[in-house]
């Protein structure tokens, strides 16, 4: 007999976590279902691992710059793979521990470990039992995506599953993807030694779209290893190691980490069985201002699972959405998405806020403020100036609309923006906060001024970022 439940979370990974939020307000008949490694994508092989690699290859690249500030000795500093990676390794534990902790507290055996499949509309099969449930969350998460006919060479590729398990890494890596987590990778292995070679059929790097930011990014970065851009990548054996090839050119490694995104799992689930259709991509068609699978009330899906915006940040809303509707019957509630915001941790951030300029070229009413971070005076100190700083606003009345860069210090000038931009701030409104001297976001306020100068705002008659209060009586 079925063991029926008001809600079944399929994934306790950080989206089936946040939507028990909103779950538990209302009611205590619940499952959570996981047959695979407790702890979050982020957590165990995304956001903190790699965070944790790329600090180390920061605090190793800083010995190039000891020498001109008197400090003797750095270029005798080396890097132990081994070791750096055991570190690493050290630190994701602490932080998925975290998270399995958090995961299981008062679960009890509402925690089944068992994946699902569904049999019916309203029920899966777990292990040996069924359960049929009210309404479901389908928070099932994503995996690396591996093109079939590489699997012969398994033994020499990596994914960013597999990545931080390795013990050691040989001198010769290639990096088969360069979006966000191959571009931060490739940078930081570069910067602890290794021979890094960088691979993407795209003819970006860190998904920039703006021609002139990413160029600037593939000058920045491709000055510390390699950037193949335009041609897929080839693999073969050659001896021991791999022979990939792009184009006309080849180089041989000893091991590849394949960084081509990740997949939804939604596909493991048998959702023809639930009568549920998927298109294209094998997805079902979702609403992303409510969650739920179009045509399917009582469905929802939130995190990787989506295939969409695999984001932390993203996840934690869509999560608490899907979560709310599905405890609230037939009062299902629309909300609202936040602006886009995008940040690879190389050095320098690699950022994106709002519309992008792939959405935005060619429209006459669009206006861009540039900044180059050559000369600011903040960046010049921190030894960190090199960079460019696009803001996109709207012609007719300076309203914020997006922005690419690659900065130092990005992430703090992209969350800046994107307050911003949630808010529907304009130029004017943004240079009437203050801006302290020294810093880097006077390389923001450069780039806001840039753009006021080209809009139709530009030359009235009070100074540009002040607020009138009247006049003053004393002379």
């Amino acid at each position: 007999m079925a063991r029926k439940v008001d809600v079944c979370v399929i994934g306790a990974g950080s989206a089936g976590l946040f939507s028990l939020g909103q779950v538990r307000r209302k009611t205590k008949n619940f499952v959570v279902l996981d047959g695979g490694i407790l702890g979050t994508t982020c957590a165990r092989v995304g956001c903190m691992p790699s965070k944790a690699l790329i600090q180390a290859a920061e605090d190793m690249h800083h010995r190039h710059e000891l020498e001109i500030q008197g400090i003797k000795g750095g270029e005798g500093i080396r890097a132990d793979i081994g070791k750096v990676l055991a570190h690493v390794r050290d630190m994701r534990d602490s932080f998925a521990g975290q998270v399995v902790k958090r995961s299981s507290i008062g679960l009890g055996d509402r925690l089944i470990r068992h994946n699902a499949q569904f049999v019916g509309p309203h029920t899966v099969r777990c292990g040996d039992e069924e359960i049929e449930a009210e309404n479901f969350i389908l928070a099932v998460g994503s995996r690396p995506v591996m093109p079939a006919p590489w699997n012969e060479f398994a033994d020499l590729l990596m994914t960013t599953d597999s990545f931080f398990e390795q013990p050691d890494l040989p001198k010769r890596l290639a990096i088969v993807g360069l979006g966000v987590i191959g571009t931060e990778l490739g940078q930081a292995l570069a910067r602890l030694g290794l021979e890094v070679t960088g691979i993407d059929m795209l003819e970006t790097i860190g998904g920039l779209s703006d021609p002139a930011v990413r160029d600037e990014a593939i000058r920045l970065i491709g000055d510390e290893f390699p950037l193949w851009l335009g041609e897929a990548a080839q693999i073969s054996r050659s001896g021991e190691g791999l022979k990939i090839s792009a184009g006309s050119r080849e180089v041989v490694v000893d091991r590849a980490l394949v960084a081509l995104g990740r997949r939804s799992n939604l596909d493991r689930l048998d959702l023809a069985a639930a009568g549920i259709k998927t298109g294209e991509r094998g997805l079902p068609e979702i609403d992303p201002a409510t969650m739920q699978i179009v045509g399917h009330p009582h469905m929802f899906v939130a995190g990787d699972a989506t295939g969409d915006r695999q984001l932390m940040h993203e996840v934690a809303d869509e999560a608490r959405v899907a979560g709310y509707n599905a405890v609230h019957g037939e009062d299902i509630r629309r909300f609202k998405r936040k602006k886009p915001l995008g940040i690879t941790f190389t050095d320098p951030n690699i950022c994106m806020v709002g519309q992008r300029w792939s959405a935005l070229q060619g429209r006459d009413v669009v206006v861009v403020g540039a900044r180059n971070f050559d000369t600011q005076g903040r960046a010049r100190l921190l030894k960190k100036n090199r960079g460019l700083l696009h803001i996109y606003a709207r012609k007719s009345d300076g309203l914020l609309l997006g922005a690419e860069m690659v900065a130092p210090r990005g992430e703090h000038l992209a969350h800046h923006l994107s307050w911003a931009m949630e808010q529907n701030m304009t130029i004017i409104d943004m240079l009437r906060l203050p801006f302290y001297h020294p810093v880097v976001e006077e390389g923001m306020e450069n780039a806001l001024y840039d753009a006021l100068a080209k809009t139709d705002l530009h030359g009235k008659d009070l100074p540009d970022g002040l607020v009138e209060v009247g006049f003053s009586d004393e002379s």
